[in-house]
């Protein structure tokens, strides 16, 4: 629980325009293990690696709250809000 850093392994429509290693407020203990490992666009290290990100298609989960990771997690609610737009389109 905390705050902790991303580690972006993959392309993400929700990750566009966050950069690597970026913090993000972490409030869960818990963990997923996905079966297709290639959903997973971004990692947080907890002494074991956690799947921080899934997203596939339009489909995303995310471990963390975006609303409270200040400027980061901005960036991650306007590119949620463009996809849904978009979808809606």
């Amino acid at each position: 629980m905390g705050w902790n850093n991303l580690q972006i392994k993959g392309d993400s429509k929700l990750l566009k325009g966050v950069r690597n290693n970026s913090w993000v407020y972490f409030v869960h203990s818990y963990r997923t293990v996905p079966r297709n490992h290639k959903i997973v666009v971004a990692t947080s290290d907890y002494g074991v690696s956690v799947p921080a990100v899934i997203e596939k298609n339009n489909l995303i989960g995310v471990q963390f709250h975006p609303e409270k990771s200040g400027d980061v997690g901005a960036v991650m609610i306007r590119n949620f809000i463009e996809m849904c737009d978009n979808e809606a389109k």
